[in-house]
């Protein structure tokens, strides 16, 4: 039986497999591309073979750093928007969380995903994603009673889109929220917030 590090081979497993994602999340922030299981294991201080008692494939390790990715992109928009003064300018939170989560890469891993593996069921993996991270959006919109939420919060998510564009062209993140505020600044106000990114 192999030496293990933590009290169960449970726990030995989870720390492993934390130590690949942890490991794979640094390559692609680095690099901007998806890494090669070698370089994980490497990265991760592990043998070249023992990945594949994790990862089978590239995809297989993509797929998983999305998940793991994921829950903590949705926490952090959803305390961003908890955080808002008014009702109103959680819109303003929602967009301005979106646009620095891209900025500090965590929307890397969904791109070199798509990179590597277009298909049916990645395509329904980030509609399901996307409908989820916009629901409290929609909520907002509806609790402010504006007219088509699920519309509207279609336009709002293209104005953070082209926030995310300006990043990707070489403006830094404070120029892309400027640009950001400009844009739902005038909506945020005419629902009764004060429309400015904290």
């Amino acid at each position: 039986m192999p030496r293990i590090s933590e009290p169960t081979v449970a726990e030995h497993r989870a720390a492993r497999e934390r130590a690949l994602l942890d490991a794979a999340h640094d390559l692609l922030t680095e690099t901007g591309e998806a890494p090669s299981l070698s370089q994980v294991a490497q990265r991760a201080g592990l043998a070249r073979t023992s990945i594949y008692q994790y990862f089978t494939s590239k995809q297989e390790l993509l797929q998983a750093m999305v998940r793991d990715v994921y829950p903590r992109w949705t926490e952090r928009i959803s305390g961003a928007m908890d955080q808002a003064p008014t009702e109103a300018d959680r819109l303003m939170a929602y967009a301005a969380a979106n646009v620095s989560l891209v900025a500090e890469g965590a929307h890397a891993v969904g791109s070199a995903l798509a990179a590597l593996a277009p298909g049916e069921e990645l395509d329904e993996q980030a509609a399901r994603m996307h409908r989820e991270v916009q629901q409290p959006l929609v909520q907002t919109l509806e609790r402010l009673e504006v007219e088509s939420p699920e519309q509207v919060a279609e336009l709002v998510n293209a104005v953070v889109h082209g926030a995310t564009l300006l990043l990707e062209s070489g403006q830094d993140l404070e120029a892309a929220l400027r640009h950001l505020q400009v844009v739902l600044g005038p909506m945020v106000r005419e629902c009764g917030g004060r429309g400015t990114i904290d």
